[in-house]
């Protein structure tokens, strides 16, 4: 299942402490962003590669 978010809903949602953070807190809180992307990315490519070998498995049996 599947949320999707519109930008309103995500600046609505962005708590008063995440606004009055200082720009080193936001750099720290910036590269926590960057890196969940990565992992999500990461989990993508690999349910691709489970599902690729998956199929060419049973294909060959």
């Amino acid at each position: 299942m599947s949320t999707e978010f519109t930008l309103q809903q995500i600046a609505e949602g962005i708590p008063k402490s995440v606004l009055n953070a200082s720009d080193r807190d936001l750099e720290g809180f910036q590269k926590i962003i960057e890196e969940t992307i990565k992992l999500r990315e990461g989990h993508k490519n690999l349910q691709k590669m489970i599902k690729s070998y998956s199929t060419s498995v049973i294909q060959r049996s």
